[in-house]
């Protein structure tokens, strides 16, 4: 149901109001006084910057500048504090009296694999060796070691991983298959906080994310996480966790220079051009009770061009020795195609045929799919990209075991996207505003996601519609088509006949010059007038979004720890609310149809070791509701056992994903069709399945015609597949199994995690296309019959796209696969070697394929590479001050299918290098890397922009470097 927008509000902030009614109340306690240094074991020099932490509580310091600390806290003795610090082993010391002073603690540096704690596998604190689940972590010094030029780029690195891009500050994450370049299968959480768009329901990558400066860790986990952490986990999540200002407090700034468009092809700038990345952060606590940090970045570069030329309608060729119904893939206004053919029955055109004397010439209109001369991508999309990010957090210590806080994420910018069309994003902007309580035991956070779509609009709508305003359609293939048949006039092509294929040939060439004669070229003051006032209108008149979604999150977990001793158990729940606010330019959200979408659910997890503290058996269920939807339940059950430094885990896991945001309610005008929601309103609202083939079928019978058959032959219509209904949409559903080990070995010096999953997918969310004809076809009628006189007047109308708003005759609608079961597997091993000196090598192999063959027409998006591997190798201190890495990366070739093209992604190899020096005295790392340091251009996606080399020169500044 619906909801008024004034009642989800006020449930909103009452989540946010419980916050202050679980505040515990500060009591008059004893006090504990401790004050010390930190050192390093090898050199006795103080440590900057050291954590520590009262175990059990919230409360904590850090040291100075010179490796100092003092501490009070609430609490009589004993207390254990815990001393840590990234790249050096924790150290946990008990205090038993009211005042200790010049405690010093020496901390050595982290030489043994695999002790990192993580806590997005199950939502507590756990050993990484011993998570129920295959799990990969970056903390701060893989980040700042990093030879990608962003860390998030060398997110890609880690085992399970699969990166398309879109833009050169647009990635999309994924793992285990189902890929996409939105990618709706995928949790990406920054702080807790979902940072999926409210009206693309997928994590916009890191364009409102932290900067590296602010950035402490980063938690991947590929396959199902539902149970824990509700729909849309799906095929896996990232947990971005950014820096406390309690932890890391001083300033610390970052500037990067860069090239990009090294050796540029045909269509891209012909010389390099220039980068720049700048960020500064500073955080300070005051007595331990409040901190705040401040955190600012800036990015700009011109963005990788879109330059493929492929024609996704070579079907219709025929005979030809070119396409006059090309559709490049990087062209637009090309989509906008007509079979000339049903012009012979246009009187407006059997008039003009008669006054010019080519009235004979009628007959001879081939049956030949011509579609409008398109714009380069070049001349439609913004190109000079750019991303500004602004970031705080106010932290107030209510006591030693609470701590409450304020964060603001904001970031804008400029990119492009790679939807059912190439979107360009200008001037975008996504604010998050979060209050969170948070405790040893117990969170509570309420947050809400705005989205601005700024100037952003859509490429493709803004060639068409410069096309239409310099010239109709109806007026251009008019013009056309009497060109067509004078020019064949002019060649004594007998009246009638369809003459030679150099002729045919050659009347098209002669059509489509004349027809374009006075066409807006790129450059003139006539497209730019025509394209600013495009780009002015919202759609449907112009190509302009008007979007200002938002979503509304409330969530909790309590863990009984404090209670219960023979058993860790925790409780969860979460409520959310999507208030669409496209104004009609994405949704059905016109003025007095306002849609909102409501979900909450709930979680319990349970596990208990046994065997001697050897196995640990972990249980959880969730139970969640889309108020669309039937209520979705999610369990898993997963088993670790520990043998030494030997784990050896297995898990059965479930998950589910509601149907998104535009599944449910997008009705939208994508050019080449209207796309719809699979909900059965929308359906009806177009009468979609009357005198509707499937688009696959329509294609084939467009090939035929091409090929020389009559459109209305018994042989090409019988290739026609009527489609008179599809199943309404619902959630989709996954049970997966997964077996791995993760263990240590060749004296902790040898890390080897290795996992084998086997996915079975029920109700797989899909898409599919249909087209519409006027009136009754019947496939396979002879054209003697009545009925093949009623094909004579619609068959032939499905070989042509309609795509006036309000008068499509082609449809994508989502809809589920109920017949089969979709099944897909594979497998992961990751191996890392200490070696001797400080060098570091290490690995990874990754294995998926998709099992179950798709009906023609229903899109798998599986989108994964058969095989992939990456290769490390580096050391941080290879010299004094002087560290390097490298990483090589390579995938198979594969297929990539999508609402926006289909073809065939080359295969991928490219090498990133990194050296940097850390200059101590300006407390400065100074970095001089490239990421594809030989310049092969690739691409990610069909459809996306092809990518080569960047070359960097940075420089980050810390006062707390040690």
């Amino acid at each position: 149901m619906s909801i008024s927008i004034k009642a989800y509000r006020l449930s909103f902030w009452m989540a946010i109001l419980g916050f202050f009614l679980f505040s515990a109340q500060i009591k008059g306690q004893n006090t504990v006084s401790i004050s010390g240094k930190v050192v390093e074991s090898e050199t006795n020099e103080p440590l900057i910057g050291v954590n520590i932490l009262v175990k059990g509580k919230v409360i904590g310091t850090i040291t100075d500048v010179n490796g100092n600390y003092n501490l009070t806290v609430s609490q009589a003795p004993p207390l254990t504090l815990i001393f840590s610090m990234i790249g050096f082993a924790s150290k946990e010391v008990e205090i038993a009296d009211n005042e200790v002073s010049g405690l010093q603690v020496i901390l050595e540096e982290q030489t043994m694999l695999g002790q990192e704690v993580v806590v997005s596998a199950s939502r507590v604190e756990e050993s990484i060796l011993q998570s129920p689940v295959t799990i990969e972590k970056m903390d701060i010094l893989d980040i700042r070691e990093t030879a990608s030029d962003t860390y998030y780029k060398a997110i890609a690195n880690l085992k399970g991983v699969d990166v398309t891009s879109t833009s050169i500050n647009f990635q999309i994450l994924n793992a285990r298959g189902f890929n996409s370049t939105g990618n709706t299968r995928f949790v990406q959480l920054t702080d807790g906080m979902d940072t999926q768009a409210p009206a693309l329901n997928f994590p916009i990558g890191n364009l409102n994310g932290p900067s590296e400066l602010d950035v402490e860790s980063v938690e991947f986990i590929p396959g199902a996480s539902s149970a824990l952490y509700g729909p849309n986990a799906f095929n896996g999540i990232l947990l971005i966790n950014s820096k406390s200002p309690f932890e890391y407090q001083g300033l610390s700034a970052f500037y990067k220079q860069g090239i990009n468009h090294v050796a540029g092809r045909a269509g891209e700038p012909v010389s390099p051009q220039p980068m720049f990345e700048g960020s500064l952060r500073y955080a300070h606590a005051f007595n331990n009770k409040f901190a705040f940090k401040v955190s600012a970045t800036f990015m700009e570069a011109e963005d990788w061009y879109g330059t493929d030329q492929t024609d996704l309608n070579a079907g219709a060729q025929g005979d030809l020795s070119f396409n006059p119904g090309e559709n490049r893939v990087h062209v637009f206004g090309d989509e906008v195609s007509n079979n000339i053919g049903l012009l012979r029955n246009v009187g407006a055109i059997q008039q003009q045929a008669n006054a010019f004397g080519l009235g004979g010439y009628i007959a001879s209109i081939p049956d030949q799919v011509v579609s409008r001369t398109g714009y380069d991508e070049r001349d439609l999309v913004d190109y000079g990209a750019k991303n500004y990010k602004v970031s705080g957090a106010l932290h107030y210590r209510l006591n030693d075991r609470a701590e409450l806080s304020y964060t603001l994420n904001y970031g804008s910018g400029t990119s492009v996207y790679t939807g059912a069309q190439r979107y360009s994003l200008n001037n975008f902007n996504i604010t998050q505003h979060k209050l969170e309580l948070k405790t040893d035991n117990y969170f509570l956070r309420a947050y809400t996601t705005r989205e601005n779509s700024g100037d952003s609009y859509i490429a493709d709508l803004t060639g068409v519609n410069i096309n239409d305003e310099w010239k109709g359609n109806a007026q251009w293939f008019g013009e056309y088509t009497l060109n067509y048949m004078g020019a064949l006039a002019l060649q004594q092509v007998s009246p009638g006949t369809l003459g030679s294929i150099e002729q045919q040939a050659e009347a098209h060439r002669f059509a489509r010059t004349q027809a374009d004669q006075g066409r807006y070229l790129p450059g003139t003051s006539e497209f730019q007038n025509a394209e600013r006032n495009i780009r002015a209108n919202f759609i449907p008149q112009g190509s302009l979004f008007n979007d200002r979604s938002r979503m509304y999150m409330a969530e909790g977990q309590y863990d009984f720890k404090n209670e219960i001793d023979f058993i860790d158990l925790q409780v969860g729940a979460s409520y959310r609310i999507y208030d669409l606010r496209s104004n009609g330019t994405i949704f059905a959200d016109v003025e007095g149809n306002d849609i909102s979408v409501t979900e909450f659910g709930g979680y319990t997890q349970a596990s208990k070791r046994i065997l001697d503290e050897k196995l640990k058996i972990t249980g959880s269920v969730r139970y969640d509701k889309n108020e669309n939807f039937e209520g979705q339940f999610s369990p898993r059950i997963s088993g670790v056992f520990t043998e030494g430094n030997n784990n050896f885990r297995l898990s059965y896991q479930t998950g589910f994903r509601m149907p998104t945001t535009q599944a449910q309610h997008i009705d939208l005008n994508v050019v080449s069709a209207r796309l719809i929601s699979g909900l059965p309103f929308y359906r009806e609202k177009y009468n979609v399945f009357e005198n509707a083939f499937s688009l696959a079928s329509v294609q084939q019978y467009s090939e035929a015609v091409a090929a020389g058959a009559s459109p209305v032959a018994a042989s090409a219509t019988n290739l026609l597949e009527q489609v008179e209904d599809l199943p309404a949409l619902r959630p989709e559903q996954v049970n997966s199994i997964e077996i791995g080990y993760k263990g240590l070995l060749a004296d902790n010096r040898l890390l080897i995690d290795m996992a084998y999953y086997y996915n079975i997918y029920n109700d797989f969310i899909s898409q599919t296309a249909i087209r519409k004809a006027p009136g009754p076809v019947y496939p396979g009628a002879s054209p003697a019959t009545d009925q093949g006189a009623i094909n004579a007047v619609n068959a032939p109308t499905l070989l042509t796209p309609v795509t006036i708003p309000g008068q499509e005759n082609t449809f994508q609608t989502y809809t589920n696969i109920v017949d089969r079961e979709v099944r897909a597997h594979g497998a992961v091993i990751g191996i890392t070697y200490s070696l001797p000196n400080n060098y570091t090598i290490g690995g990874n192999y990754n294995f998926n394929r998709l099992i179950t063959a798709f009906e023609e027409g229903f899109l798998s998006e599986f989108n994964t590479p058969e095989h992939k591997y990456n290769i490390n190798f580096g050391n941080r201190k290879v010299a004094k001050n002087m560290g390097f890495n490298l990483s090589y990366r390579y995938q198979t070739a594969f297929r990539w299918e999508s609402s926006f093209a289909r073809g065939d992604v080359p295969e991928v190899h490219n090498v990133d290098a990194q050296v940097s020096y850390k200059l101590r005295s300006l407390k400065s790392v100074v970095k001089l890397g490239g990421s594809n340091i030989f310049n092969n251009r690739y691409f990610l996606n069909f459809g996306g922009p092809t990518i080569g080399a960047i070359y960097y020169l940075s420089i980050t500044f810390d006062e707390l470097l040690n």
